[in-house]
């Protein structure tokens, strides 16, 4: 009882509500749904499925959780980090391109050819993805070291800010003319 404790305090964690330690039953602990193909049919061509402290309160103050990734025929995980946790991916199906991108000032791509069996891992806050380079669908389960590892996608965060980020910024930093950054926003 006593790491049931550690799991359960008195305060809330991570903005989650602690539970009474007397009060703690297996549903805390246990999560059903990762056997289901998630729907791919978006812009993307993916979706995560996720298992973290909002879905599972048994994790919270654990540092693990996981996520569950479909994805369609040539569809991806685009570009994202997380914050607060590395990630280590294992193909279940299909064939995944992966990569990530070493931190300034090498910004070096690191990239690979996954299938079936085959894993990879991406360290804490580096940009990475995922791509299905295969004409069938490709299944991936990712082990993540926090309980609530946060995922700022690329694009989403730098097009679709609210309030948007001021073109002319983004202009200059991604060495465009404004008219593509305004056509990028709006798509976001």
């Amino acid at each position: 009882m006593e790491n049931i404790m550690l799991i359960y305090c008195a305060v809330k964690v991570n903005g989650l509500v602690c539970k009474d330690p007397m009060q703690v039953q297996a549903e805390d602990f246990f999560f059903s749904g990762l056997h289901l193909r998630g729907n791919t049919s978006n812009p993307v061509g993916s979706r995560v499925t996720t298992v973290f402290a909002a879905q599972l309160p048994g994790l919270n103050t654990l540092g693990i959780s996981m996520v569950r990734i479909d994805y369609a025929p040539w569809g991806q995980n685009p570009p994202h980090i997380h914050p607060r946790a590395t990630e280590i991916l294992t193909v279940l199906e299909g064939t995944l391109q992966v990569g990530f991108v070493t931190s300034n000032p090498d910004n070096r791509f690191i990239t690979k050819v996954l299938k079936k069996g085959d894993v990879f891992v991406f360290p804490v806050g580096l940009v990475h993805f995922q791509h299905n380079v295969g004409n069938g669908y490709a299944v991936a389960i990712a082990a993540l070291s926090s309980q609530n590892p946060g995922a700022i996608t690329i694009a989403n965060a730098v097009f679709g800010a609210n309030p948007p980020i001021p073109g002319d910024i983004l202009a200059k930093a991604f060495q465009v003319d404004k008219s593509v950054v305004e056509q990028l926003q709006s798509k976001f």
